[in-house]
């Protein structure tokens, strides 16, 4: 069927070539004339009927045969004028429509018709077509980047945002196309003008010669025969003409639109009620004090006065019944039971603000707070290989103007006070000159720092202090916060979204490991493992292999975690040793013995039972460590043996959550470590 339908154009194009060369009956060329007006009025309807553009992709190319199908046209009715001096029914019909008698006012008439469709529609849609195809083209990267921004925000999904840039492609591809596809319409009009001049010209030569009848004809006679049969050519032809311009202009300007574009002429135009007034009394005073045809302008102006009182009848109760509607509505809230379902679903990450603060999250209002978040989530992914939720931004009147909260899992857990149109000011710590500001503290290192105004900022950033703006504080506390809640964020269905974008090409790994050997939620505790330590499981088909070897020795998800982590040394290496020599605390071997023989094994599995004076002997001088190192300005990291590592984090964390404790399995084979200190019990 599909082989029929192609067939049938190709075969349709070798006949229109045909046309061109082989001599057409004028029976033949009265039918080809009425498929010509057919096409074209199709074309027409089409458009105006048409709810969006896109509707009539296709539309450049029925432009190019219909535009080629005309041609075809006049060099045919061309040949018959001039060899026969007759070129159809049609064609006399239109010529003598037009003429009627008078040669000079036919002419007349016809060059007006010819000039208006060339000067007005032509030129006009032509202007349209390019103007569109520009403005489409440049708003292409930014209807993609709102795409991106969208999809990246969990706004769409991929199938929607796939859908949406395949609609902004096609659309940009239609208005380049209707740009070059409207020089058609242009060039058919100029060719249409220059063939009427040859008819008329040449006909009158070939009837005064005799050449086109036979027998030579005075150049009156001559004259008026080529002339009526060349007007009624050029007028068949102009018809199909002014109609696909006239499609064209209306393709190009048409908006989407569920109404079409009667509805859309009938809302718009008619439907105040003040301009109808305004309208129908205008042309009752035309029509009486400006004679100017009053039978025609007092009675219409008092229909279109008519029409604006029924107008406004017809809104008053629209927007009595509208009134009703909604208060029945509201009622009908009020009687029926309260839906709580709603309530209980619970946003994973939510940020609000003061109504001070919420110029920083509308883009109308310059705020590029939504922006930031975008590129939050994308930091993360790129960072961690997890996918953030979607970050529910919201207003608070129970916050003062300047305050924002961060809410993980509807709890709040951190938050802050910002000044609107200030600039947060941090001392380094080298920097002697002090500023002029309003003292504060950074929201998430608790730092002290100094609000300054806009006037400030050069001079601050000239002597080395660091400036942020509001919005990148609030960005940046958001990142560090989701980061370090991102193990309790992460879920099994997370999880299960992670796999299946790997399986793909890691089919054999996944239905090894799921759900033969380990279930979603046992690979969901031990990437939540690795998330609470700030290791990325970006390279999950790593971490599935290490898991897939290991599963079968073990279930427990604290060791499974330990062989990843010891499978992933040379991204962690990588991340906290970068220097030429790295410095690291040990642990005595006597107090990793001890921990060991106080660890204690139940079904649950295990847990650490020291005695509480050893643990706070352990504290103690990890702390004296700690702030050794850190007053040489280096970050403390703890080494361990593999077996310990685990059971002295967790010992740890409650008193120091951010302290790194890496085992020697840990180590890439190429870092450079440096002991200088030990923890001992």
């Amino acid at each position: 069927m599909k082989f029929a339908k192609e067939s049938i154009i190709g075969i349709a194009f070798v006949f229109i070539v045909l046309f061109m060369i082989i001599p057409v009956h004028p029976t033949v060329m009265d039918l080809l004339h009425m498929l010509n007006i057919t096409f074209a009025l199709v074309i027409l309807l089409n458009a105006i009927y048409a709810k969006e553009a896109m509707e009539m992709s296709s539309f450049p190319t029925i432009l190019l045969i219909s535009t080629v199908f005309g041609l075809v046209l006049n060099l045919s009715a061309t040949r018959l004028i001039l060899g026969t001096g007759y070129a159809g029914t049609v064609v006399e019909v239109f010529g003598n429509f037009v003429v009627g008698g008078e040669i000079v006012l036919g002419i007349i008439v016809f060059t007006a018709i010819i000039l208006a469709n060339f000067i007005v529609i032509t030129k006009g849609a032509e202007r349209v077509a390019e103007v569109s195809a520009r403005f489409t083209l440049d708003a292409m990267p930014g209807k993609q980047m709102a795409v991106d921004a969208d999809l990246n925000a969990g706004a769409i999904t991929d199938e929607e945002a796939k859908a949406r840039r395949k609609k902004i492609t096609d659309e940009s591809a239609f208005h380049g196309a209707m740009d070059g596809a409207a020089k058609f319409v242009k060039n058919n009009a100029i060719f249409a003008i220059l063939i009427t001049i040859i008819n008329l010209i040449g006909g009158t030569v070939m009837g005064m010669t005799g050449l086109a009848t036979g027998v030579p004809m005075p150049l009156g006679e001559a004259f008026q025969v080529f002339s009526l049969m060349t007007i009624g050519d050029g007028l068949v032809g102009q018809i199909p003409a002014l109609l696909i311009a006239s499609a064209t202009g209306i393709l190009v300007t048409k908006t989407t639109s569920e109404d079409g574009l009667s509805g859309q002429l009938g809302k718009q135009m008619f439907s105040q009620s003040t301009v109808l007034y305004v309208t129908g009394g205008a042309l009752v005073f035309l029509g009486i004090f400006g004679n100017l045809a009053p039978f025609f302008f007092v009675p219409f102006g008092l229909f279109m006065i008519i029409l604006g009182t029924r107008m406004r009848v017809k809104q008053k109760v629209a927007a009595v019944e509208h009134e009703i509607t909604a208060e029945d509505t509201e009622l009908e809230e009020i009687r029926r039971p309260e839906n709580v379902v709603p309530l209980l679903s619970v946003d994973p990450i939510r940020l609000y603000v003061g109504y001070g603060l919420i110029p920083l999250v509308e883009s109308v209002q310059g705020g590029d707070l939504m922006d930031r978040i975008v590129m939050i989530r994308r930091q993360i992914a790129l960072e961690l290989g997890v996918i953030v939720p979607f970050i529910r931004v919201s207003d608070d009147i129970r916050l003062s103007p300047s305050e924002y909260r961060i809410h993980i899992k509807g709890v709040e857990v951190a938050g802050g006070d910002i000044m609107f149109d200030h600039y947060m000011a941090m001392n380094p710590g080298y920097i002697e000159e002090e500023i002029d500001g309003i003292e504060t503290v950074e929201p998430y290192l608790g730092l002290p720092a100094l609000w300054i105004n806009e006037s400030q900022r050069e001079r601050a950033e000239a002597l080395g202090y660091t400036v942020v703006d509001p919005p990148a504080i609030i960005a940046t506390h958001l990142t560090e916060v989701i980061k370090s809640h991102l193990h309790e964020i992460l879920s099994r269905q997370d999880v299960h979204g992670l796999i299946n974008n790997i399986r793909e090409a890691n089919s054999v790994l996944v239905d090894e490991l799921v759900p033969k050997l380990m279930s979603i939620g046992d690979i969901q505790k031990v990437l939540a493992n690795l998330l609470r330590e700030g290791v990325t499981i970006r390279d999950l088909v790593t971490i599935m292999e290490i898991l897939a070897d290991h599963a079968q020795i073990t279930r427990d998800s604290d060791m499974l975690t330990e062989y990843v982590r010891q499978g992933l040394r040379r991204s962690i290496s990588k991340k906290y040793f970068f220097s030429d020599v790295n410095t690291v605390i040990t642990l005595d071997p006597n107090l990793e013995q001890q921990i060991m023989q106080s660890v204690q094994q139940t079904e649950q599995g295990s847990y650490l039972a020291l005695d509480p004076q050893v643990t706070q002997v352990i504290f103690d001088k990890l702390g004296t460590e700690v702030n050794k190192l850190t007053s040489m300005g280096r970050q403390p990291i703890i080494l361990t043996s593999p077996i310990v590592r685990a059971y002295f984090k967790r010992l740890v964390e409650p008193v120091a959550p951010d302290l790194i404790v890496l085992s020697y399995n840990e180590l890439d084979a190429a870092a450079e470590i440096q002991s200088v200190g030990m923890v001992s019990a």
